[in-house]
């Protein structure tokens, strides 16, 4: 597994952060992806501190100019790329009512469109160099939801069925491609959360960015090669809690 190019979008904070340091610790060169140049280059700093591999590289996903010009920064620097993570991801709280076409538009192109522009434009690469995986991070909201979340829910359905698309377009090029449906993870102050936080979920704690990074290196790992259009939920049990009122 050492010296792969692994590339994770909104890689500069939260569970992407998480990701990039898990790859790099595993001896992979990480290109952390990320629209905010300062906080993008405060995670480079922070994992070459720690002797690890990583290159910050400026993208901001809903731009398809900005992927194909980081994807050819990667080719400029790097010469292929092994791994994709598709991580970046926004939302809009807001009424069905009250939600503008714009916002709509901006949350599926950045959430969406980006991870099959991203997509493609790795596995043009990955099948050049023999393979490669691709994992992208969609949401249990894909599957429950909360009221006012439309946009974000429909993005991270449609990247469920993306994932199993692109799994069955690009296996004759050996690349494979799963999805992972993060519920409750906490990237703020975990130690605020209350006992009720934690007791909701059948896992008895709610989660940390760290869980999705270990099923993101066991999705990319070479010898789990019989994996693919996959979606792995890591989410405590809670899809599987049955709540009655009291």
């Amino acid at each position: 597994m050492d010296n792969r190019i692994v590339l994770v979008t909104g890689g500069a904070k939260g569970i992407g952060r998480s990701i990039a340091h898990a790859f790099a610790k595993a001896g992979d060169q990480v290109v952390i992806a990320d629209r905010d140049e300062a906080v993008g280059a405060e995670t480079e700093r922070w994992l070459l501190d720690q002797q690890l591999q990583a290159a910050f590289i400026r993208m901001d996903v809903s731009d398809p100019e900005s992927i194909t010009a980081a994807m050819a920064e990667i080719d400029r620097r790097f010469g292929r790329l092994d791994v994709l993570i598709n991580n970046a991801g926004i939302t809009v709280w807001k009424s069905p009512y009250e939600l503008r076409v714009e916002e709509w538009d901006h949350v599926l192109n950045t959430n969406l469109r980006s991870v099959f522009l991203c997509s493609r434009e790795a596995a043009k690469r990955m099948r050049t160099n023999g393979g490669g995986a691709i994992v992208n991070i969609a949401s249990t909201r894909a599957h429950m939801s909360e009221p006012h979340t439309e946009a974000y829910a429909a993005s991270k359905g449609g990247i469920l069925a993306l994932t199993h698309a692109l799994a069955l377009s690009l296996s004759s090029d050996r690349i494979r491609v799963n999805a992972i449906s993060p519920g409750w993870i906490e990237t703020g102050d975990y130690e605020a959360l209350r006992a009720i936080d934690h007791e909701q979920h059948p896992a008895q704690r709610v989660g940390k960015p760290a869980d999705i990074a270990r099923a993101c290196l066991f999705l990319a790992a070479p010898e789990n090669d019989f994996v693919t259009g996959a979606e792995i939920v890591i989410d405590g049990g809670m899809t599987r809690k049955m709540i009655y009122a009291p």
